[in-house]
């Protein structure tokens, strides 16, 4: 007995001209603000040590805690992750200092699919919540896209308000929670995922780029509008 075409089940759009997108990491993204480069311990673990110095050992309680206590064994640490290739290590740098900043990852790559996600955040206090560290998240997503990458994931502790607020208002849609997902640390983590796809960007990345402009900051680097004002609406329906 053969089916007919009224019979059969339910399958998804073809995809028609793509081509599976290759490994991102090997580019240097330059913006206004930062630049994003492949992590270089050489090159970047002195300026990486010395900014997370700085900062509370509560900056990584949702990373696993801090892995190194000291200048070698943080070196050490980098020197790991610099050969990773899935997770893809990135240092964020500052482009008046020209120092690294903070670090970000690809992971879960998945170039047959066209997915990957976009996570191993460790921002310094002296980056986080400025114009750079958004600046270097905008060129990671788009330079994703750009590469042919179909969806960009962001995951997180789901107890990570931080996270949570910094991935709606980039303009990633949350999808869902994933219970009882891993066990870090000895404890239970449920894990919160969101997603950003190719067709959503354009207007997402528009407000970007909107929010990054000069004009929208007074004398004192206080921003006149939002970007969680300007993606908000873009995520309706979510």
């Amino acid at each position: 007995m053969t089916l007919s075409s009224s019979s059969s089940p339910p399958t998804g759009a073809l995809i028609h001209d793509w081509q599976p997108p290759p490994m991102p990491g090997h580019d240097t993204l330059k913006g206004r603000y930062c630049r994003v480069a492949p992590l270089n311990v050489a090159t970047h673990g002195e300026a990486l040590f010395n900014a997370w110095q700085k900062d509370d050992a509560s900056r990584w309680v949702y990373l696993g805690g801090r892995p190194f206590h000291d200048r070698d064994s943080c070196l050490e640490w980098l020197a790991g992750r610099a050969i990773s290739r899935d997770p893809t290590f990135l240092a964020l740098i500052d482009r008046e200092r020209d120092q690294a900043m903070g670090v970000a990852a690809w992971l879960n790559i998945a170039c047959e699919h066209g997915t990957l996600e976009l996570g191993h955040l460790n921002l310094s206090g002296q980056m986080a919540r400025t114009r750079m560290a958004t600046e270097a998240l905008h060129l990671l997503i788009a330079h994703a896209f750009s590469l042919g990458y179909r969806r960009v994931e962001w995951k997180c502790d789901a107890l990570n308000a931080p996270s949570r607020r910094a991935a709606e208002r980039l303009g990633f849609r949350h999808e869902g929670l994933f219970r009882q997902h891993r066990v870090v640390c000895g404890r239970n983590r449920d894990t919160t995922w969101y997603a950003l796809l190719d067709h959503e960007w354009p207007p997402v990345a528009d407000a970007h780029r909107q929010w990054l402009m000069p004009d929208n900051f007074d004398d004192t680097g206080y921003q006149s509008v939002a970007l969680s004002t300007l993606t908000a609406p873009l995520r309706q329906g979510e």
